[in-house]
């Protein structure tokens, strides 16, 4: 039974970005490329989302597109989704 926890407890303590990111990535579009994000949604702002992180970059910011891990988004529904910007403005 003790093992039992044990594993269960390392299963936890080892996903909890990837679930947060899984979470966000089902609740808004995610586009590979620009040009796809901007047609869904030609009235808005499109960003760029580091998965993983759930935080977007503006373009002309630093990691606009530049992250290992990441997707175009509508800022409107990157916000919905529970994305927030970078607080660094990078």
């Amino acid at each position: 039974m003790r093992g039992w926890w044990r594993a269960l407890l390392v299963v936890v303590l080892l996903l909890p970005t990837p679930m947060i990111a899984l979470a966000f990535e089902n609740s808004v579009q995610l586009f590979a490329a620009e040009t796809e994000a901007q047609k869904h949604c030609p009235a808005d702002v499109v960003v760029w989302v580091n998965t993983p992180t759930g935080i977007y970059h503006l373009k002309g910011m630093r990691w606009y597109g530049n992250t290992n891990h990441g997707a175009y988004v509508c800022q409107k529904e990157g916000d919905q989704a529970g994305y927030r910007a970078t607080r660094n403005g990078q």
